[in-house]
């Protein structure tokens, strides 16, 4: 298998994709795995290239602050536009790109382009849970705004990779909401409701409170991407908050500091549950060809956890799956 990596996208680029590019290469010796973006930066990063690492050279960067529509437009010779060519074209069966997140998903659309049956592809990241399983929500991002049906479609692509990716034979499937009744919600979540209920094959456990998330109430977690990207953004920014306090008690007193030192294998351990790093990225479903989001602040590990996350649902054909089952063939 081939994965294209926007090497020029992310905080940390070009460094932390060549770190995890070569570090993904020495680990899956069968994968070639392919870094796009400036050869001249490119080159002195790679002295001791492997040979299933090379680069594919692309002269343009969109940054983080750019209109999206415009900027893949413009930029033909992007390295994030060149990497979504390849997987339109054949020449890659998967990229995976840090960097500006609507641009990703208009890359997704004009050049990668959208499957049969799909109207709105989603963002679907992993939430850590405390038993360990996580959540994979969608969609916490790609639309700000959505339709009943389009939530019925993300509840099916969201099943499909759970069992396909994660082995879960019956995914529960539930609509992120500010009640537990049938009836609660806005007018979204309530004529989503029975859309969902009337899934076949869907093993639907009806409405999850926010507060339940991070206790595996659910497999799949459905919304909108306003919603979900206020429940992710919130996630995140509460367990750093977490830590920065539970940093600051443990540095007040030198009894508070040998506490510390006994449970940091532990403290470690439960950073570590919670690290977006870990998870590698997020798949944008209901494209035609696998890409797979990393987040802005990716270090090396992220992007080889990306990779590997990228080569599990190659192995699992997620993506023909996904459209057998839209398509009903």
């Amino acid at each position: 298998m081939l994965i294209a990596i926007d090497a020029m996208g992310g905080d940390n680029a070009p460094e932390c994709n060549v770190e995890g590019a070569l570090s993904a290469a020495a680990e899956w010796g069968d994968t070639q795995l392919v870094l796009v973006g400036d050869q001249a930066r490119l080159e002195p990063l790679l002295k001791n290239k492997p040979s299933n690492v090379t680069v594919r050279h692309a002269g343009e960067v969109i940054g983080s602050d750019e209109e999206p529509v415009k900027a893949v437009r413009r930029k033909k010779d992007s390295s994030m536009v060149v990497a979504g060519r390849m997987v339109r074209e054949g020449e890659a069966d998967a990229m995976i790109s840090s960097g500006n997140t609507g641009a990703l998903m208009t890359t997704g659309l004009l050049v990668v382009g959208r499957m049969d049956g799909i109207e709105r592809p989603a963002l679907a990241p992993m939430i850590p849970t405390l038993d360990d399983v996580g959540v994979l929500a969608l969609d916490l991002g790609a639309n700000m705004d959505a339709k009943p049906q389009h939530l019925a479609q993300y509840a099916l692509m969201g099943s499909i990779y759970r069992s396909k990716v994660h082995g879960i034979a019956r995914p529960r499937v539930g609509l992120l909401n500010v009640g537990t009744e049938p009836g609660k919600g806005n007018e979204l979540t309530k004529e989503a409701y029975p859309l969902l209920e009337a899934l076949p094959g869907i093993h639907f456990v009806g409405n999850v409170e926010a507060r339940d998330v991070l206790t595996g109430a659910c497999d799949v977690l459905v919304c909108d991407g306003f919603a979900g990207n206020i429940l992710l953004k919130t996630l995140e920014g509460t367990a750093g908050a977490m830590f920065s306090l539970l940093k600051e008690q443990f540095s007040k007193s030198l009894k508070t500091k040998l506490g510390a030192a006994i449970l940091m294998p532990e403290l470690r351990s439960l950073k570590g549950k919670m690290d977006y790093k870990e998870h590698g990225g997020a798949p944008l479903l209901g494209l035609s060809g696998l890409v797979v989001k990393g987040h802005g602040s990716s270090d090396g590990n992220a992007v080889k956890n990306a990779v590997r996350q990228a080569r599990i649902a190659l192995q699992a054909g997620l993506v023909s799956s996904i459209s057998k089952e839209i398509s009903g063939k």
